[in-house]
């Protein structure tokens, strides 16, 4: 039976080529996370997150001196109980924030080391309801300097030209008025037919706030607003989802099983954006799915279509995947080696072993360096 051998960690920051804003935030750099695990079969899974604007040493060290030392020597196939011991041994230090995410990219690294271990895709590893692509949304309509509703809306069309049925924009941060102006421009666009998604990013602080704005824009037929208030404001999320016929949309920020039975018990959500890079990993994230499917809640992951595309595929109350076609704003593109492509407004799934790509070393080495625990 194979035993984890090592474990390689390394914080990459990684350059916009343009500095871009979202409702509350602009963003120079991100900072990602990743891993690899290697089994004494000399198979290797990979973990990658994303850590924030700032901060990408907090994750290798909780890697190095917390989670790393639980790993080492134990069964590769124990994923249930190393789940629980690296929870258990980041208790004080985790259980939120970048220890979460440094779970969270561990656990997905021993799922992708499996299914490789075994030669098969990791849709397929995980019991696949979509063998061969799954339906995705083009996300994108970002603020930049100098950007005009017309802007946005030939943006928003260019995606549906691609072929997608479903898009994204984000919002809240400007007056009613103005978003207005940037979601009509949109609508109009795209046409009447084609799911056009709203990010507010945590925008909001109350929900006397957030109606002057989604009152405005109800008319333009959202499938769903998205983060409107901050994660930890379970009640406000409730209180709109009252107020108004769009669906609210949240939980990318969530950590573990248990914040999101309390969203999903209150009527904050009726669509979970869970990402498995932050809730805990891939054995949170089926746990939280299974969740939602007893609320008749769907699944919409939040960004990284590498890892959410396969989870997608094998969960039966999943819709979509959210889908970057450029590495401007999820550069995270820069450090791996193969992409997934896109067919008729559907990602076609790598039918390679795992998660079917590995980390461009070059790239890696120009924004981190590596270090190896055994």
């Amino acid at each position: 039976m194979p035993r984890i051998e090592s474990v390689s960690v390394c914080a990459a920051g990684v350059p916009l080529d343009k500095v871009t804003s979202f409702a509350t935030r602009t963003v120079s750099t991100r900072h990602y996370g990743i891993v690899k695990v290697r089994s004494s079969d000399g198979v290797e899974g990979i973990g990658f997150c994303y850590v924030g604007s700032s901060g990408g040493d907090l994750l290798r060290v909780a890697v190095e001196q917390l989670l790393a030392p639980v790993l080492i020597g134990q069964d590769s196939y124990a994923v249930e109980g190393l789940w629980q011991s690296m929870y258990q041994e980041a208790l004080l230090q985790g259980r939120a924030g970048t220890v979460m995410r440094a779970i969270s990219i561990l656990d997905t690294a021993l799922w992708d080391l499996n299914a490789r271990t075994h030669q098969v895709p990791l849709h397929k590893y995980l019991g696949a309801v979509e063998l061969e692509s799954v339906p995705a949304y083009a996300s994108g309509g970002y603020y930049l300097e100098g950007k005009t509703p017309a802007m946005l809306g030939e943006e928003m069309a260019s995606y549906v030209e691609m072929g997608f049925k479903a898009v994204k924009m984000k919002g809240g941060r400007l007056s009613p008025r103005e978003e207005e102006a940037r979601v009509r421009a949109a609508r109009e666009a795209i046409g009447p037919d084609v799911e056009l998604m709203i990010d507010i990013n945590n925008g909001w602080t109350d929900a006397t706030q957030a109606l002057q704005h989604v009152k405005r824009i109800e008319q333009y037929d959202p499938y769903f607003i998205e983060e409107p208030f901050s994660p930890d404001d379970i009640a406000n999320h409730a209180r709109l989802a009252k107020l108004t016929r769009v669906p609210v949309a949240t939980g990318e920020i969530g950590y573990g099983r248990w914040y999101h039975r309390e969203l999903l018990e209150q009527g904050g959500a009726a669509i979970l954006q869970t990402d498995a890079a932050v809730c805990g990993g891939i054995s949170e994230w089926r746990r939280i799915a299974a969740t939602a499917s007893s609320h008749g809640v769907v699944m919409c992951p939040h960004w990284f279509h590498d890892v959410h595309a396969p989870l997608v595929a094998a969960t039966t109350n999943a819709r979509y995947v959210e889908y970057f076609w450029d590495d401007q704003v999820l550069n995270f593109r820069r450090l791996i080696n193969r992409q997934l492509t896109h067919r008729n407004g559907r990602i076609v799934l790598h039918q390679t072993p795992g998660l079917g790509f590995e980390f461009d070393e070059e790239a890696v080495a120009r924004y981190g360096r590596w270090t190896v625990l055994r």
